[in-house]
């Protein structure tokens, strides 16, 4: 049976006072509606909380065990209430926000921003894996997460776009398309794509390392990575390409490598995405401000 909080409040007062009428007073109560919400709760419970008579009101041995367990627990639920309401009203406490990649200007300078409103409200950045967007978030050690689209889950909620870019295909400097200016799409067909292994989804996993051109042509599936550097380190050995954002290509530029503008493709978004149901009042003033 599910416990109304008024009753509990009723029985800790009248704890305190010992007496209806001065417990009906805290209470802005009548004294029979007093009796009535003990009543309610010595029902539930399935026994006395309290000995009354004419003279006196005094705890029950169980009343007794039943204050020192419910106190505490009603301090922590009065805490989580004001908590809450400091979050909705100030911005307070801890937003945790991960990425994939880089931080690049867009991300520092969004999060500049939001400290800048927000200063009563610590926002924290970590760097998530490249294979594996949803884990962090899923395990509850980050609040919302910028990660690399598609997103197709059922239990995140997929929030504004962070930014758009074209792509750029990575390769090898002796590969036969490295002195090109720019690829179309379907000249990809017969290449080898460098993919991601691990939990990341199938969908996602294509999306960053498709086997088919958009006119259906086969594309080879070449060695799976974890990570970013992994990756680079197979092209530089000459065993594939790799699909990759201008931002990242230009950041992650080193000897041996070259990134060619890419057409005919979609380009790479990051988009801000959290757990369904989860969205505190910082995340929703984050995400606000995107």
């Amino acid at each position: 049976m599910a416990v109304e909080i008024r009753e509990l409040e009723c029985f800790l007062v009248l704890a305190d006072e010992l007496h209806f009428g001065r417990t009906a007073e805290r209470l802005y109560l009548s004294q029979s509606r007093v009796s009535q919400l003990l009543q309610a709760l010595e029902r539930r419970i399935g026994g006395p909380l309290f000995e009354r008579t004419s003279r006196r009101v005094a705890l029950t041995p169980l009343g007794k065990e039943f204050l020192v367990s419910l106190r505490p627990a009603y301090v922590a639920l009065e805490r989580v209430v004001e908590n809450a309401r400091e979050h909705a009203t100030h911005g307070k406490g801890r937003l945790r926000i991960g990425f994939q990649g880089v931080a690049n200007d867009e991300i520092l300078n969004a999060v500049a921003a939001f400290q800048s409103d927000h200063p009563n409200c610590l926002i924290e950045t970590c760097e998530l894996p490249l294979n594996d967007p949803f884990g962090a978030l899923r395990r509850g050690t980050i609040d919302a997460a910028v990660v690399l689209v598609p997103v197709a889950e059922d239990d995140l909620v997929v929030g504004p776009v962070f930014s758009t870019h074209p792509q750029t295909l990575a390769v090898c400097t002796s590969h036969r398309l490295a002195g090109r200016t720019t690829i179309e799409a379907e000249e990809l067909a017969g290449e080898t794509l460098i993919g991601f292994k691990g939990p990341a989804p199938g969908y996602w996993r294509q999306a960053q390392a498709p086997t088919q051109t958009p006119g259906g042509a086969l594309i080879h599936r070449g060695p799976e990575v974890q990570t970013f550097q992994e990756g680079l380190s197979l092209i530089a050995a000459g065993h594939g390409a790799m699909l990759v954002c201008q931002p990242t290509a230009a950041y992650h530029l080193r000897s041996g490598i070259v990134s060619i503008p890419l057409t005919g493709v979609p380009d790479s978004g990051l988009v801000l995405i959290w757990r369904r149901g989860e969205e505190t009042p910082s995340l929703k003033a984050f995400a606000a401000g995107l």
